[in-house]
């Protein structure tokens, strides 16, 4: 990156997102299939007071992630944000490896959220071949995307207000189903305390459980990338993720709070984790358990908002990253042009394509397929590594440069406890993704889920042997603040 101004004339997105639109976003970013289906296996494995507390520290972290990014959007409010800030205050080779690997999972996650939505609509027309409903999907995502951001926005705020409605409707029928108000008599909270409840497992089941809660919770870090094509990014940023969290954890923990009351650790319906498990959701059970008899039909059209929106998300962040990566050099200048309407439109294109294939290949090869899918899996933590390091870096430069707090117009509580806590919990949920794989010798498995590690490691060196890249001393790192029309300050 350079520290000279940029340019603001043709090849810029615009800034067309509103302030309730990028709260939503951020919002509905980390509610869907992890939430909706995956809870009852985190209870079934860690019991509920495993689940609970994996999912309160899971949530902790990602507070602290979303003020280090928040410090650092409001400060620099660019689309691809992460890369940007990697490279600005870590290393070039560290943007470069960041970028291209968040491009690369989102672009991975796209196909297969328009395959999960095809197994979503089996529940109704299970006649009708799955290829056809994720073509459709992929079209339906590609359309919005190509439409001006505020489409995205609008689309995603109401896909989003659908998820939250849910949670609160679920909230009241499970808490009116604990004290017997619904469902013929009351449940109370004794499944809290049968057989090994609240805790099963011990710690090495709430470590697997922190993995759950983690994925459940990717996606908060879109707020970033929307701060690119925000009106207000110094009002809506920090607004955004003020509010999230305490709703974060208003819903995520009473929502597993309510299906533990309900619902056994030791019930074999907690054991679904997939989108084709619909029928045995945790949500679906709790309201049939309150007798609600659509509760399946009603929650799997949720989870078809869940996944498009999922879907609808991934294709936005993947093209915005290409977009960034354009601007910053490290992909072909033919990714940075934009329409008249602020679309990167080459970027979406390459993006809809990676999927379209990802897709196919789920199709044509399976195996090459399932190490698509793996090679993304870890991304999401990657990333959060990745924004808690450079925000530590930042931080500390802007003090060691004689800047005080009071020039941001957002600054992260709890600093450094914030970012050192999340790289700890960032690298814990990493190793401990399938340590048994390791004790056990099956390298195999052990290559498939960890595959991300070397991909990014590989992107790191080799840029910085190309570029001879180094570490920016913290004396040399650029903490120069965008001004509002997007143009970079020259430093001083």
């Amino acid at each position: 990156m350079t520290n000279a101004t940029t340019s603001m004339a043709s090849d810029q997105v615009k800034r067309g997102l509103k302030t309730r639109h990028v709260s939503m976003i951020a919002l509905g970013g980390c509610i869907g299939t992890g939430l909706f289906v995956a809870s009852g296996s985190a209870i079934s494995t860690a019991g509920p007071g495993g689940a609970l507390a994996a999912y309160v520290a899971m949530g902790l972290m990602v507070y602290f992630l979303m003020t280090s990014l928040g410090e650092m959007a409001t400060n620099m409010p660019i689309s691809g944000s992460f890369a940007a800030y990697s490279a600005k205050y870590v290393d070039p080779a560290l943007g470069f490896a960041m970028g291209w690997n968040y491009w690369f999972n989102w672009a991975i996650t796209v196909a297969v959220d328009i395959s999960t939505a095809a197994l979503v609509m089996k529940f109704w027309l299970p006649g009708v071949p799955s290829w056809i409903w994720s073509a459709v999907a992929l079209a339906v995502v590609f359309i919005i995307n190509a439409l001006a951001v505020q489409a995205f926005g609008e689309t995603e705020f109401w896909m989003s207000l659908i998820k939250v409605v849910t949670i609160f409707i679920f909230l009241a029928v499970g808490l009116m189903t604990i004290v017997g108000i619904m469902g013929g008599h009351a449940t109370g909270l004794g499944n809290f305390t049968y057989k090994k409840a609240p805790f099963v497992g011990g710690f090495p089941a709430i470590l697997s459980v922190f993995v759950v809660a983690g994925f459940s919770f990717q996606g908060t870090e879109l707020v970033g990338i929307t701060a690119g094509e925000s009106e207000d990014p110094a009002h809506s940023v920090p607004k955004a993720i003020n509010s999230v969290f305490w709703r974060i954890i208003l819903f995520y923990i009473l929502a597993i709070f309510v299906i533990a009351a309900v619902l056994p650790y030791t019930s074999k319906d907690l054991l679904g984790s997939s989108a084709s498990d619909i029928a045995i959701s945790p949500f679906t059970l709790v309201f049939q358990r309150a007798g609600l008899a659509a509760a399946a039909s009603v929650m799997n059209a949720v989870i078809l908002t869940s996944v498009i929106s999922a879907a609808n998300s991934g294709m936005y962040a993947s093209t915005r990253m290409l977009y960034s990566l354009s601007k910053e050099g490290y992909a072909p200048r033919l990714f940075e042009r934009t329409g008249k309407n602020g679309i990167p439109y080459p970027a979406l294109f390459a993006t809809t394509i990676v999927a379209a294939l990802t897709f196919i290949s789920s199709i044509a090869g399976p195996e090459i397929y399932m190490w698509l899918v793996a090679a993304s899996g870890l991304t999401g933590f990657i990333a959060w590594f990745g924004i808690a390091l450079s925000h530590y870096r930042f931080r500390r430069a802007f003090i060691k440069q004689g800047h005080k707090l009071s020039e941001l117009s957002y600054h992260a509580k709890w600093f450094p406890v914030g970012p050192i806590l999340a790289l700890a919990l960032c690298v814990a949920v990493i190793v401990g993704q399938d340590p048994q794989s390791f004790f056990s010798g099956n390298w195999e498995q052990v290559l498939v889920t960890y595959i991300s590690v070397p991909l990014v490691l590989i992107l790191y060196i080799g840029y910085k042997i190309k570029k001879h890249t180094k570490l920016i001393p913290l004396s040399e790192v650029d903490v120069s603040p965008v001004h509002r029309d997007g143009t970079l300050k020259e430093n001083k």
